[in-house]
């Protein structure tokens, strides 16, 4: 099991939908945040891509000396590089922070952001560029000289000098909920995500991508995207999630609903279903609220209530299959430390020995040999 938290690199804030206590996504800002996910237990972070976001591969190379820990979850879109720099930077990477990279592989998103960076292609185009993508990333990491012509990706006598710490490659994160996503999943990803929605609906979903990966004689890990608003009571938990709300007036919900209807994202899709930009009804599903999605793409739905409830619920989630959680809230430095000292105590006790033991070694290594 991993628990993962999510550092901004399109900023944060403690207020959706406006600009009301907006923080800049400085770098000293940004270390703060990882510092933290360093120190308190968790895995990883994911660091977003997009063109409204610092860039990915930059901001977590700056995290490298800051951090002894953690791991970064590097998001990536096939279609804005080629495959074997993508590789390149990757086995670098990997070998630079000695084995703490991950990667999330993004193909959906909004078209007219895509075009902004290049890429023409329509929905299910995407994903079979994706996959010839993989096929190549996956050649180079064995050590290949590899020449592939596919319908969307050339290379000829690619190759890697110098290969990753992690073998045969760091792991590979992935979301697509429409067959072309699957598809895409159940032939190249180690870690498939789902974004956060009720139990039963990621348990269907979940079941269709292991099927589909048992055709390719594979297994897949699976993982889960949730914001989340946790409290000492449910009462203070449901006011904490509200307040995230309490500056987006109907017009900003109006011109962010207008905006997600030109994302071609299934899953975008499903999370948009919850809600229909009525603030009428948000709770989905006991301690699952959609007000997110109102003001915000990607991500949106979240966890809400007391520790315990909360904690209930994340079990509930592993109980289907996941062992990959990756959380974030506003602003997320102080949430950081907030969902670390009220969940973490109520994870799995398998977790918690493995996190302690983690930072036995760890406080080990930074004990002066002379101490010891």
């Amino acid at each position: 099991m991993d628990i993962l938290w999510f550092i901004p690199g399109m900023g944060d804030t403690r207020y959706l939908g406006t600009q009301l206590s907006r923080r800049n996504t400085s770098h000293e800002y940004l270390s703060q945040v990882a510092r933290a996910v360093d120190s308190l237990g968790y895995s990883g972070a994911l660091i977003p891509t997009g063109q409204g976001c610092e860039d990915s591969w930059l901001l977590a190379s700056s995290f490298i000396p800051l951090t002894r820990q953690m791991k970064f979850l590097i998001a990536m879109r096939p279609g804005s590089m080629s495959p074997t720099l993508a590789a390149r930077m990757a086995s670098t990477f990997d070998r630079m922070s000695n084995g703490r990279l991950l990667i999330n592989i993004i193909t959906g998103g909004d078209p007219v952001e895509l075009k902004g960076d290049g890429t023409f292609l329509s929905h299910a185009e995407r994903y079979a560029n994706t996959s010839e993508f993989l096929d190549i990333w996956r050649e180079l990491f064995n050590g290949e000289m590899v020449t592939y012509e596919g319908k969307y990706e050339h290379i000829e006598g690619g190759q890697l000098s110098a290969l990753p710490y992690q073998k045969p490659y760091p792991s590979l994160y992935f979301g697509g909920s429409s067959p072309e996503g699957i598809e895409v999943a159940a032939k190249h990803i180690d870690v498939y995500l789902s974004l956060g929605e009720p139990a039963k609906m990621v348990k269907e979903k979940f079941e269709r991508v292991q099927e589909a990966a048992a055709k390719h004689g594979r297994t897949i890990r699976l993982g889960i995207r949730f914001h989340v608003f946790v409290r000492e009571t449910a009462e203070e938990a449901w006011a904490a999630a509200n307040n995230v709300l309490r500056h987006a007036d109907p017009e900003a919900i109006k011109k962010s609903q207008e905006m997600l209807q030109r994302f071609d994202s299934v899953g975008q899709a499903r999370t948009r279903q919850f809600h229909n930009g009525d603030m009428s009804n948000l709770e989905i599903s006991p301690n699952i609220w959609a007000g997110i999605g109102l003001v915000n793409k990607g991500v949106g739905t979240a966890l809400v209530g007391d520790a315990d409830t909360v904690a209930e619920r994340i079990h509930e989630f592993i109980d289907i299959g996941v062992d990959s959680f990756i959380f974030s809230a506003f602003p997320h430095l102080e949430e950081c430390y907030r969902v670390a000292e009220l969940l973490f105590p109520r994870m799995p006790s398998e977790w918690r020995e493995k996190v302690a033991k983690r930072d036995l070694v760890f406080n080990q290594e930074m004990i002066p040999t002379t101490w010891q």
